[in-house]
């Protein structure tokens, strides 16, 4: 899936993705290529992606809240980056 995370500055990270972990406020969710489009909050705490293999490759981005937004498998994250 192709993944934007945003801030109102500019692009945190852009490119693609097979797996992404979202804090959303109702719970940690697992997003995987062609999911269902959906609207979420989310909270303060990491979002963490990368290909599904266990030696691949994975990065993350610590957030402070925002909003997810699915749609024809593309992921974009609204939110502000948290220093850490």
């Amino acid at each position: 899936m192709k993944l934007s995370i945003l801030e109102p500055k500019g692009p945190i990270w852009q490119g693609t993705a097979k797996k992404v972990h979202l804090p959303a406020v109702e719970g940690e969710m697992c997003v995987l290529d062609f999911h269902q489009p959906f609207v979420v909050r989310l909270k303060k705490g990491k979002i963490v992606f990368g290909d599904l293999s266990l030696t691949g490759r994975r990065e993350s981005v610590s957030i402070k809240d925002g909003l997810a937004v699915m749609r024809s498998d593309i992921l974009t994250v609204f939110t502000q980056a948290q220093k850490e």
